[in-house]
């Protein structure tokens, strides 16, 4: 009866050998994948959430200030009339293939 009880003692300590093995195993396979798929999404230039999330908290900010500015236009002129030059009495509107920002790079919302 001993001689089975050492052998089940000695076949539990080498199951829980081997189940140590495969749970190492398994980490190390898991680092691997990881760095594997990190690699491959800084290769075809995601963005990461935290950037994704500091954009978008941009964009909210500027589109809130945006409609904070028109309520203000609207308050002073409620009329909406146009913009005048200082030297001529019609609207002021920029010329074609004239910029209108002030960076002298194209103004996005002219594209739409």
């Amino acid at each position: 009866m001993t001689t089975q009880n050492r052998i089940f003692d000695d076949l539990s300590k080498l199951m829980t050998n081997a189940m140590g093995v495969a749970q190492g195993a398994r980490s190390e396979a898991e680092t691997a994948f990881n760095g594997w798929i990190d690699r491959w999404l800084a290769e075809r230039d995601f963005v990461t959430r935290e950037d994704f999330e500091a954009v978008r908290e941009m964009a909210i900010k500027a589109r809130t200030e945006a409609a904070e500015l028109r309520a203000r236009l609207d308050r002073l002129d409620p009329q909406g009339a146009p913009a005048v030059r200082a030297d001529s009495a019609t609207p002021a509107e920029p010329r074609p293939g004239q910029t209108s920002s002030l960076d002298g790079k194209p103004d996005p919302a002219e594209r739409l």
